[in-house]
């Protein structure tokens, strides 16, 4: 009876997902439609979008139960800092000023916006390499940590799982485009919103209560990490230098994402931003917030993380909750996934077919041609996100271990090329050429020297985590002081580029005084 439950569930939840595809299939006839949802979408749809594609299966069974353990209940840090920064900052920031700018420059993905902005057919395609290099392997990470809950919750091997996924998130995706992922992502974000609290209660239940665990992690030691009492139940944890930089990569990092900051173009209104940052924040807050502080316990559970490794926290938590809420949990997870990885392969099959292929390999292109294209790349990109995910999983190869480090690294070489050139192009009327080829070079360059040659870089940088976080904090130093010491852009690009802020529109009196 448990397993027919959990089994209804699931089909019930892809029955849902393929519907709304299908029904989206009148949005996705163009590039515009099917990129951007016409650039008509909502404040919910699009605050709920961007917070799915935030906080994937990777956050709630890799992130949470690594940090958790780490750093204890200190780790519900990461999860405020993704909504005070990674949300709350981004959408008053870039939210307003990329939907007014990218629709003026007519561009629809972030390597577009780079080549219009600075006049530069290089510059979009050295930023379209670097988003095709880089997000392949982040997509395939989000199938981590995937077969623990599956074997737990159904016995199902990883391998049908993976492709179940795949496929489902390919209908909907190649038929609806973006708007069939944004309304997806608002019921995938209902389901990730129920499914935390709910999880929370009944895990700390499982403890004796919220006031009971966090008593016993005050007792929990481990003299390899910290000598200090209780260090696990403490404020700031047994390595608060560490945990920030997990909070600036994690938080900071959505500003110079591709899949993120494209959400931004998608807005119908001015008042859609003020309601997106409130919604996107709030999200952040429960399911960000939830998944760190639920982490935090993970000492009172008997892992063996050296045998089982991070992944097995967060599964062992929950295996001996009812069955009905385990069921909640796949689809939890499965939300989680799905709505990233559809995030994901929109950003990166709509930037090799508009910044690769059209103009350079294939000429002429016309819009019906472009979506062709994109469709195609869609299932490309799927396909090989799930090949490198199965291969990763059946082999001890040690290939394996390069392409799980190559998907630590892609979050901070995006971030660390793309957050910088983008503020400043958006913000600042002398940012430079030169000075976006520089945060690129330094940015993905400096991750894939910290891959390739961790032992090189001093201890505090030999971490992934702390290495993409400082190349995100020092291209916000380079591209000003590059762009200081070259050539100006030309004046009339620059005009051209920031008159649409200067473009006069019709306010309400509660809005603009007389």
């Amino acid at each position: 009876m448990d397993m027919a439950i959990k089994i209804i569930m699931l089909v019930l939840f892809f029955g849902v997902m393929v519907g709304v595809g299908i029904y989206c299939r009148k949005n996705a006839t163009d590039v515009n439609g099917f990129v951007l949802g016409g650039r008509s979408v909502g404040p919910w749809l699009t605050a709920f979008a961007y917070g799915t594609s935030y906080f994937s299966a990777v956050i709630f069974i890799g992130y949470a139960g690594q940090f958790g353990w780490k750093y204890g209940i200190a780790s519900t840090w990461i999860g405020i800092g993704n909504a005070l920064v990674g949300s709350f900052l981004a959408w008053a920031v870039l939210g307003r000023r990329t939907r007014i700018m990218t629709q003026h420059l007519n561009s629809a993905t972030m390597p577009e916006f780079f080549g219009k902005r600075f006049d530069s057919k290089a510059l979009k395609i050295g930023a379209s390499i670097i988003v095709f290099i880089f997000l392949i392997p982040y997509t395939a990470s989000l199938y981590n940590g995937l077969s623990r809950l599956f074997n737990m919750a159904f016995g199902i091997p990883y391998v049908w799982c993976i492709v179940a996924m795949s496929v489902l998130t390919g209908i909907y995706v190649i038929a609806g485009g973006y708007m069939a992922t944004a309304i997806n992502d608002f019921i995938q974000g209902i389901i990730m919103l129920i499914g935390i609290v709910a999880v929370i209660v009944a895990v700390l239940n499982t403890q004796g209560g919220f006031m009971e665990a966090l008593n016993k992690l005050a007792s929990v030691s481990d003299p390899e990490v910290s000598a200090t009492p209780g260090v696990f139940n403490s404020f700031f944890g047994p390595d608060p230098l560490n945990l920030l930089g997990v909070v600036i990569l994690t938080s900071l990092g959505t500003w110079g994402l591709p899949q993120m900051v494209q959400k931004f173009y998608a807005i119908k209104h001015e008042r859609d931003i003020k309601k997106g940052t409130i919604i996107s924040t709030g999200f952040a807050i429960i399911v960000a917030g939830g998944c760190y502080f639920l982490g935090g316990f993970g000492r009172l559970f008997n892992v063996d993380v050296a045998k089982d490794g991070f992944d097995a926290i967060i599964p062992t938590m929950l295996s001996n909750l009812p069955s009905l809420l385990i069921a909640v949990v796949v689809i939890l997870v499965l939300s989680a996934s799905m709505s990233t990885l559809s995030s994901l392969v929109i950003a990166s099959s709509s930037t090799l077919t508009i910044d690769l292929i059209k103009g350079n390999i294939v000429k002429k292109m016309d819009d019906k041609k472009q979506v062709v294209f994109i469709r195609i790349f869609i299932v490309v990109f799927i396909a090989i996100s799930a090949l490198i995910a199965i291969y990763q999983y059946g082999s001890k190869n040690e290939s394996v271990k390069f392409i799980a480090q190559l998907m630590g690294v892609s979050w901070g070489a995006l971030a660390g090329a793309f957050l910088a050139p983008f503020l400043y192009g958006l913000y600042w009327k002398k940012t430079t050429k030169a000075a976006c080829w520089a945060s690129f070079i330094f940015g993905a360059g400096l991750m894939l020297l910290n891959l390739f040659f961790r032992n090189i870089f001093p201890p505090i940088l030999q971490s992934p985590i702390n290495c993409g976080a400082f190349t995100m904090l020092a291209g916000l130093i380079i591209v000003p002081v590059v762009s200081l010491l070259t050539p100006k852009p030309q004046k009339q690009l620059v005009e051209d580029a920031f008159a649409c802020y200067e473009k006069k529109v019709p306010a309400s009196q509660k809005n603009s005084l007389d």
